[in-house]
């Protein structure tokens, strides 16, 4: 673990991996009072405070007193995703994947995915798959518009686009469910320590 400055506001911790990132945002929670955010990434979580509140080393020591447990997530609750597998790809994600199309819609939607970190854009959950066998490439040419609601998979992460926007992702299928909007509370669906799971609307 490494602590670093990021502002007069913020700490980055670096970490090894996924699994240490996910062990220590739930390590992290509740935060005390003075930190304002705890933000996870894919080696990375930033840890916000108010300067005003809380000085920056009593947080580093807050944080360096975490005591993570392997293999603990956050819980942000649960969220079922209506999908139509129709998606473009589908066809070379059973290629690499060494199956049939039907087969690649039963995997997804027979896995409990968890939402690890947001990035990207605004809403944009990358879920990881606790056994690890969605490792899937980025298609080698992104495609410059990808419509809102695309189910996706890429590098062991599946995630939903809440608008559309170019991308890299192999596309699986397509939901209604508006994951993002920032008229509602939460405004993202997706939200980091949300189990997911795709159902296949056919």
């Amino acid at each position: 673990m490494r602590l670093l400055p990021a502002g007069d506001a913020a700490l980055l911790v670096e970490l090894a991996d996924l699994d240490e990132v996910l062990a220590l945002h739930a390590a992290l929670d509740p935060p005390p009072t003075g930190v304002v955010d705890v933000v996870p990434a894919a080696r990375t979580v930033l840890v916000a405070f108010d300067p005003a509140v809380v000085a920056s080393d009593s947080v580093a020591r807050w944080v360096r007193s975490a005591r993570p447990v392997p293999g603990a997530r956050p819980d942000a609750g649960d969220l079922e995703v209506p999908v139509v597998y129709d998606g473009a790809d589908l066809a070379d994600v059973a290629a690499v994947l060494g199956c049939s199309v039907p087969e690649v819609v039963a995997r997804h939607t027979g896995t409990v995915w968890t939402v690890a970190f947001c990035g990207f854009a605004p809403g944009f959950g990358y879920a990881t798959a606790a056994d690890g066998s969605w490792d899937v490439p980025r298609r080698s040419t992104p495609r410059t518009r990808v419509p809102a609601g695309a189910v996706a998979v890429a590098g062991g992460f599946s995630a939903v686009y809440p608008r559309e926007s170019p991308g890299g992702w192999q596309l699986l299928g397509r939901t209604e469910l508006p994951v993002f909007d920032v008229d509602r509370d939460p405004a993202a669906l997706l939200r980091p320590g949300v189990r997911v799971r795709f159902v296949d609307t056919a």
